[in-house]
């Protein structure tokens, strides 16, 4: 006998926003996180809300339900989760023509300005104008990662939902359905059982025998103090390196890799970035890196030292402010922003993962597949391999 409606395993941004939808739904739902000190992708986030990204009609729709949803989220949870609109800026580096980088952003609904690098300057004061010949300004949302987290998950105790901080090692299955999951402490039982674990997915789902084109990278960073120096943009660099990279490593001739995880540095991406949050502390970033096994060991001190010198290349007064550096794992999906639904073939498990711009796709997808979970209306429905 179940013990609960639904199990939603990690409690991030997605896992966090899901719970809530469902419990609002008078759901009985229980949220499981193996640690509840907020130390995910989710924290390690810059926060941004990339509602231009759409390209088609599904994901231009979602952009601007998930924009509408994030204004409006401080009332609804009653948590002010620090919303505001500021520019982003792609920068572009200084030997790069800038009409020919803007040519690749060109199949968004919204389409980026072109700055030339006094305009960039005057927007960006912080910005090394010898660095860069241009860049690329498009309208963008922020939120505080963390605030966000924890506005969904009061808001979901306050209907009734229940959170437990345990390690979930194995899922519990009775013939082909997904009937709970087994922690270190004990098992539990329901009938939906949804993974939001992000690059943990990958682990649970072979247990049982499920392959879905969930990967993830290796995200590392820096936090820093708060400080009275101003940044006034999102600042991240116009490049598609990291994307051609995930496209590589997920090619079909490099499935070995994922199945035989191993620590070895498979591809590596350097994206100079920062953010200043209204505390105004700062993230610094980011490298992404490929290493199949999600608990693999990163030299920290080289990370930082990359990072801290690709920083002082773009925004230089910030090269150098006291900071931390972390590293979380970030999931993606391949050549889709997300993986949403149901598993094919196994009946009672569903798939809230994957995303790429989470923090305008996660709140409306949240709210869809919801809606499907409880009334059975619409397709979410996953296809194994």
């Amino acid at each position: 006998m179940s013990n609960y409606d639904a199990i939603v395993v990690g409690a991030g941004l997605t896992g966090s926003a899901l719970a809530y939808e469902l419990a609002k739904q008078n759901r009985k739902v229980l949220l499981v996180e193996k640690n509840l000190n907020f130390s995910n992708g989710t924290v390690y986030s810059y926060g941004g809300i990339a509602y231009w990204c759409g390209t088609d009609d599904r994901t231009i729709s979602l952009c601007q339900e998930g924009l509408k949803i994030q204004q409006n989220l401080t009332d609804e949870l009653d948590y002010d989760i620090q919303y505001r609109d500021l520019d982003l800026l792609f920068t572009i580096p200084h030997a790069q023509n800038p009409d020919e980088v803007a040519k690749n952003y060109q199949d968004f609904w919204i389409k980026p300005e072109l700055l030339s690098v006094e305009d960039s300057c005057n927007r960006e004061p912080l910005l090394n104008g010898e660095a860069i010949s241009g860049c690329l300004r498009f309208p963008h949302g922020h939120v505080n990662p963390r605030r966000v987290m924890e506005g969904y998950q009061k808001a979901f105790e306050k209907l009734g939902g229940e959170i437990r901080e345990e390690l979930v090692m194995d899922l519990e299955t009775k013939g082909s359905r997904t009937v709970g999951i087994k922690t270190e402490e004990k098992s539990y039982f329901a009938e939906e059982i949804i993974l939001c674990a992000g690059a943990f997915c990958r682990h649970l789902l072979a247990k049982v025998g499920v392959n879905l084109p969930i990967y993830f990278t290796h995200a590392q960073l820096i936090k820093t103090k708060p400080t009275d120096i101003k940044l006034r943009c999102l600042v991240m660099p116009s490049t598609t390196a990291r994307f051609l990279m995930e496209k590589d490593v997920t090619a079909l001739a490099k499935d070995s890799i994922w199945t035989n995880p191993s620590d070895d540095l498979q591809a590596e991406v350097l994206e100079p970035g920062a953010i200043q949050f209204l505390d105004g502390s700062l993230c610094l970033g980011q490298i992404s890196q490929i290493r199949t096994n999600p608990h693999a060991p990163v030299a920290p001190r080289a990370s930082e030292e990359k990072i801290r010198g690709a920083i002082a290349h773009y925004l230089p007064s910030l090269a150098h402010l006291e900071g931390q550096w972390h590293n979380c794992q970030v999931a993606f999906s391949k050549g889709v922003p997300f993986q949403v639904g149901r598993v094919d073939e196994m009946e009672g498990l569903s798939v809230f993962s994957g995303f790429t711009s989470p923090f305008v796709f996660v709140p409306p997808l949240a709210r869809k597949f919801t809606h499907f979970l409880t009334t059975g209306e619409g397709d979410f429905t996953l296809k194994t391999s």
